[in-house]
Formats: C-alpha cells, sequence, structure tokens
C-alpha cells in the first residue's frame, strides 16, 4: 500500500485530493484557452507574489512568522515555481509565435527546460543516497532530515530512480516539431511525438520522485498534480500534455508557497505513505514531522543518526518496501520507453529528437490532427 489512508480524517484527506484535482484541472482550462487567461494566470499572478515575497521577507505580512516564510522559505521551492512559470511563459510564445517563439532554435526550449528540471529532481535523488551512504556506510536505507522540515528514508531506491529520470530525459523525441493547434483561441502548444510512452514513463518516474524526497507532500504533489495534466490529454487536450504538465505545475507552486499549511495540518493535510510505518495509528501527524525534522536540520544534524533515533523514539519503524518496488518500475518503463524509440528510429534510419518517431502511432494521430 502506497499510503496511510485510514485515519480519522481520511474522508476529508479524499476530498482535499479531489479539490486539489479538480482545482488544477480549472485554473489550467483558463490559463491555456486565452491569451488574456495565460497572461493573467502566469505573469500577472506571479508578478504580485514576487512583492509579496519579497515583502514578506522585508517583515510585512507577519514577517517570519508568515507561512511562506516560515513553512517554505528553501531555494528549491522558489526554483520550481519559476522554473515552471518560465516553462508557461515559454511555451505561450511558442503557441502564439511571440517574439523569439516565432524563431525555429527557439523550439529547443521545451526540451531543455524540461530537461533540466528532470536533472535537478537527479541530483536531489543522489543527494538522498549520499546522505543515507554517509549514515550507513551502505545504500540498505537510512533516515535524514531536510532543509524542508521532511524526514527521507534515503538508500538504493534513490539511484536507481536518478537513472530512471536520466533515461527520461532521452526519451523526450520530436524536440523541434511543436504547433499550435487549430482551435480558434490556437489555446495549445502540441508536441505531438510526446505519446503515452513518454507520459506513462516520466508519470511513474516523477511520482517516485516524490515519494522519495517529498514524502509528507506526494498525495497532492505526486498524485494529483500528476494525473490532472495526464486526465486533461487522455480525455480532450491530446498533444499538449507537456504544456498542463507546465501549467498545472506552476499554479500548485504558487498556491503552496501562498498557503503551505493546506498540506501541512488541518482537515486536508497530506496522507503519509507507507514508509512511516505505524505513524498513522500512532496518531502522527505531517506537522508532527514537520517540526522535529526542521528543528533537526536547523541543528546542524540533519544528515547524521540522530534523525534515525528520532524517528524511532516516535514509534515509527521504515517500511521502504514501496519505494523500492515502485523505483524498479520507474526504471523499467523508461528503459523500455528508449528501447521503442530506439527500435523504431533505426527503422525509419532517422535521429529521433530532430524527427518525429512516433508517427502512425494513434496518441501521435490524434495529436497532429489538431495542428493549425
Amino acid at each position: 500500500m502506497l499510503f496511510q489512508l485510514y485515519s480519522s480524517h481520511a474522508s476529508m484527506q479524499l476530498i482535499g485530493w479531489l479539490l486539489v484535482f479538480i482545482g488544477l484541472i480549472l485554473i489550467n482550462e483558463i490559463g491555456r484557452r486565452t491569451k488574456a487567461g495565460g497572461l493573467t494566470v502566469f505573469v500577472v499572478i506571479p508578478t504580485i507574489l514576487t512583492i509579496y515575497f519579497i515583502l514578506a521577507h522585508a517583515g510585512l505580512f507577519g514577517g517570519k512568522d508568515n507561512p511562506t516564510v516560515a513553512y517554505m522559505d528553501g531555494w528549491f521551492h522558489y526554483f520550481k515555481l519559476y522554473a515552471a512559470d518560465i516553462g508557461c511563459v515559454g511555451f505561450m510564445m511558442i503557441k502564439y509565435k511571440w517574439g523569439i517563439g516565432k524563431e525555429k532554435w527557439f523550439k529547443w526550449f521545451p526540451w531543455f527546460i524540461v530537461a533540466a528540471n528532470i536533472m535537478i529532481a537527479n541530483v536531489s535523488d543522489l543527494e538522498s543516497a549520499f546522505a543515507a551512504y554517509k549514515i550507513t556506510g551502505d545504500l540498505s536505507g537510512a533516515w535524514w532530515a531536510s532543509n524542508e522540515g521532511v524526514f527521507i528514508y534515503g538508500g538504493w531506491w534513490n539511484v536507481l530512480n536518478a537513472i530512471a529520470g536520466l533515461i527520461n530525459i532521452f526519451c523526450m523525441t520530436g524536440c523541434i516539431h511543436l504547433y499550435t493547434s487549430k482551435d480558434k483561441n490556437k489555446s495549445d502548444m502540441l508536441w505531438p511525438d510526446m505519446t503515452i510512452w513518454f507520459i506513462l514513463a516520466y508519470d511513474v518516474w516523477n511520482f517516485e520522485y516524490t515519494y522519495l524526497n517529498l514524502p509528507t507532500h506526494t498525495w497532492y504533489c505526486g498524485v494529483a498534480l500528476l494525473l490532472a495534466p495526464t486526465f486533461a490529454n487522455a480525455l480532450w487536450n491530446k498533444g499538449a500534455w507537456i504544456q498542463n504538465r507546465a501549467n498545472t505545475l506552476a499554479i500548485w507552486c504558487m498556491w503552496a508557497q501562498v498557503v503551505p499549511l493546506f498540506q501541512l495540518k488541518g482537515t486536508f493535510a497530506a496522507v503519509l505513505p507507507s514508509v512511516y510505518g505505524g505513524a498513522t495509528k500512532a496518531g502522527i501527524t505531517t506537522m508532527d514531522l514537520y517540526d522535529k525534522a526542521i528543528t533537526l536540520f536547523n541543528s546542524g544534524d540533519g544528515k547524521t543518526a540522530k534523525a534515525g533515533q528520532i524517528i524511532s523514539g516516535m514509534g515509527i519503524t521504515a517500511d521502504p518496501r514501496a519505494q523500492g518496488v515502485v523505483a524498479i518500475l520507474a526504471l523499467i518503463m523508461n528503459v523500455v520507453c528508449i528501447a521503442v524509440i530506439i527500435k523504431r528510429s533505426v527503422a525509419m534510419k532517422a535521429n529521433p529528437y530532430s524527427n518525429e518517431v512516433f508517427k502512425g502511432t494513434r496518441d501521435y494521430e490524434e495529436a497532429i490532427a489538431r495542428r493549425a
């Protein structure tokens, strides 16, 4: 079982998940359908939030007690927000042919921004594996506390997932064959060669990344956030998965940065994953884990054996079985995906990155049919 969904407020956690899932889909629709909607969601709102973040750090809006400053002050959170938002703006430039968005060389931008984000995640996975190795001398598993206030159980599963992520970068094919959809408002940037092969390989890899490195957030950012663009791509927005992935990621990051307590405590607190064995039955909450983890990190002992001692003292027994299984699955899916790409590109005698290798497949044809 991936999550401990059996607490006294499990029903509210399910409702919270549905609110996030539906909210992401609806706001993405606002942001993708018109220029005004896109500019509002991905330019105006981030600009306002930037001013808010600066003023909060300057002491306004509660200063150090402001939720953003208190709980989301790590560089990684800001990096993800602005990296995702830059991707959204870049994709709008391509689909609306604004400025350099008209240039052929700029069509490499989506591949580059996605590859950069995947590599950041891979480095994070390897950091976790190294932290575990530093504590135990092997990769069998060890607890450590991150600067985000999360107890992470690092081990060999992180290494496998980092390898899967590296392979995933090279599963993005037809990189410069990007198009604008033919609907009235030219609402989508299409990447037809990014078919279900890549999407599933990416989703499993990215879910495992959040499951390993952001375990107390995974209920939302590893499940609802990943399913929202995949759901849209499957039902009504074929070929625009990467655009919707960037949009929903930016939207979630903005929400989580301003309202972090939504997933940390209270009615909708994120469901704990199974790695925290026995935590839910013992009444331990996400906030309990956060308080102890951030205190340990601030003391300078986040990557020492003290993390395991604290976890043990809370009555939690590490259960990394799901972490290992999903890591193996992520690696297998990405190996299969790259093998399919190699097979098709060899048969076509074509470079899979400057050519479209999935022509003729159902996903590709449905996406290209939307081309303007």
